[in-house]
């Protein structure tokens, strides 16, 4: 079973995360992106279900923050191993976090759930909430996104405009530049025009710094980030959007078991190999031997990206 709390890890929108993964494997999402850090969907649903016991996530957070100083991390965020708004029980877990830390509590999501009252009312619960936004247009969006075929984008978007209207918190957005697949001028003034909308604190273009889950995926160039860029500046204005084009260092934290941690972390937050040699060193005599014996096991694997290699959780063993 994956481990409920992990990191802190470095994030490249909210500085350092405790990262918490509510939804186990095999990866449940909305959505079956392209680009996907964590692969291909192996359970792909609508359905909000529960998953941990708020009682389980409350102990395994107290039992991290005994390890760590809450000066070590910015967030708890909820960054698990699919789409967190399908868990039902989101908001009593939020509750829960609360009683333990005064630290702010934030989301990852893909928004595809966001039309659902429900789910906006466990969405305000949080101090930031991050949406996805790639496409405007319905072919590109089941291009990139390959959605639930009950999901409509329409209505997603429609819950998005919902959800900042009531929301006091921060909200911001990120879109992930394929080449070829959502990078045209004209889809991007579209994705654009959707987020003058909305209104996001910040609107984030990216592009993909870890291997994706179809090996043809590539980034956006930089004639495009830097298009792109000035497409959204004119629709949001320059000081509410920013490139998110650079990988997050090796600012990683392992506590008193490395490997346990590390395994952790590398569920749903590939790490570049020479990183992982840094941040083992400061725990252990011999990285290489380490690593080396967890790619014997088959606990990990080493996957070339851009000319980096990084290390990732092998998922079929995990499945089985």
């Amino acid at each position: 079973m994956a481990e409920i709390v992990f990191g802190p890890v470095p994030s490249r929108r909210l500085g350092r995360s405790l990262g918490i993964n509510n939804i186990p494997p095999p990866k449940r999402c909305s959505y079956s992106c392209i680009y996907c850090q964590l692969g291909a969907t192996k359970i792909l649903t609508v359905e909000r279900s529960r998953f941990y016991d708020t009682e389980i996530l409350r102990k395994a957070l107290g039992e991290k923050l005994i390890e760590i100083d809450e000066d070590e991390f910015d967030y708890i965020t909820f960054v698990p191993d699919g789409e967190p708004t399908l868990d039902e029980s989101l908001g009593e877990h939020v509750k829960a976090i609360r009683e333990l830390s005064d630290k702010p509590i934030a989301i990852l999501t893909n928004s595809t759930l966001i039309s659902k009252e429900d789910v906006r009312g466990d969405l305000m619960e949080f101090n930031l909430v991050s949406i996805k936004l790639d496409a405007a247009s319905e072919k590109v969006w089941k291009r990139i996104n390959r959605p639930h075929p009950s999901l409509n984008l329409e209505e997603i978007l429609d819950g998005m405009r919902i959800f900042r209207r009531d929301f006091s918190g921060k909200l911001i957005s990120e879109t992930m530049l394929i080449d070829g697949v959502n990078s045209e001028r004209s889809e991007i003034g579209r994705i654009a025009e959707e987020l003058s909308k909305i209104e996001p604190d910040k609107a984030y273009i990216a592009i993909p710094t870890r291997p994706p889950a179809e090996s043809w995926v590539k980034p956006a160039d930089e004639e495009k980030l830097v298009e792109s860029y000035e497409i959204f500046s004119e629709s949001l204005g320059r000081d509410r959007v920013e490139l998110l084009i650079g990988y997050e260092g090796a600012g990683f934290k392992l506590g008193g078991d490395p490997i346990k941690d590390l395994l952790s972390i590398a569920t749903i937050h590939p790490i570049r190999l020479d990183y992982a040699h840094q941040i083992l060193s400061k725990s252990i005599q011999n990285p290489d031997e380490l690593i080396e014996r967890l790619v014997d096991l088959g606990e990990i694997r080493l996957v070339e990206y851009r000319g980096r290699t990084f290390l990732v959780r092998r998922r079929e063993r995990r499945e089985g």
